[in-house]
């Protein structure tokens, strides 16, 4: 853990914080570079967490840099904002004032918009197993300002959880949420999703297993949904109705709960 060149005192402080939380060694940057540090922690270090003024960085050798960024879901957002429709928000039936639990949080774009689309009575829960990914975005939905207060609100709103779905929906009471909802990383990349790329070396891959699809059913109230490519075979596996099928790659699958 490091800060970004010329840090104030209160950054400093923040990133010695966020090393503790995370157990790891904070360097002092100094005069170093990041390629210096990587070299004097060689063997002993993933990788280097940079705190700086824009958010938190990670970097990795052979990755590419780690950070938050609303990105397409800014775009969502501002579409929803216009009277425009959404793709997952139409499918899983979101709307405000519900109980949303993203399992399957990444770089939590999903659940930005399942936020705004919730409102400010609804709530939605976020699950991540990369310790290194919950951070991040937890850090950056407390803290990024994209200028929009209705996007920023709804960044603030979501409760990001470190930890396992399956673990976390069975410590669920029956029916405590609206929609629970999946997006397990693609077995088969969506090619041209630039803002995936750097997701897929840190996320923690799993394929999405029956029991946890057992427990959302137990927790959700109104529905389950699935987020996958248009040619897996999950949708069938698990008995989810697609209700969103086009010419895009991706399509949505839902079980409804009666």
């Amino acid at each position: 853990m490091t800060t970004a060149e010329k840090p104030d005192a209160g950054l400093a402080e923040y990133a010695r914080g966020l090393a503790a939380e995370l157990g790891c060694p904070y360097a002092e940057r100094r005069r170093e570079t990041l390629t210096g540090l990587a070299r004097k922690h060689a063997g002993a270090a993933d990788g280097i967490l940079v705190a700086g003024p824009q958010g938190l960085r990670f970097v990795a050798e052979g990755a590419e840099p780690l950070f938050y960024h609303p990105s397409m879901a800014q775009i969502r957002v501002k579409r929803l904002m216009e009277g425009g429709g959404d793709a997952l928000v139409e499918a899983a039936g979101v709307r405000a004032g519900d109980v949303v639990v993203d399992c399957t949080a990444g770089l939590g774009a999903d659940a930005l918009v399942l936020s705004y689309a919730a409102g400010a009575g609804g709530r939605v829960m976020a699950v991540e197993a990369s310790r290194m990914l919950y951070l991040i975005v937890r850090e950056g939905l407390r803290g990024y300002a994209s200028g929009l207060p209705e996007l920023d609100e709804a960044m603030r709103r979501i409760e990001m959880v470190h930890g396992e779905n399956l673990q976390t929906l069975r410590a669920m009471p029956d029916g405590s949420a609206d929609v629970v909802y999946f997006d397990p990383m693609f077995a088969r990349p969506v090619l041209g999703s630039a803002s995936l790329r750097p997701l897929r070396s840190y996320a923690e891959e799993r394929s999405l297993g029956a029991d946890a699809i057992a427990e959302a059913r137990r927790v959700a109230r109104r529905a389950v949904v699935l987020k996958d490519h248009k040619t897996s075979g999950e949708f069938e596996r698990h008995g989810f109705r697609r209700v969103r099928t086009s010419y895009s790659a991706v399509d949505y699958g839902v079980i409804g709960i009666q």
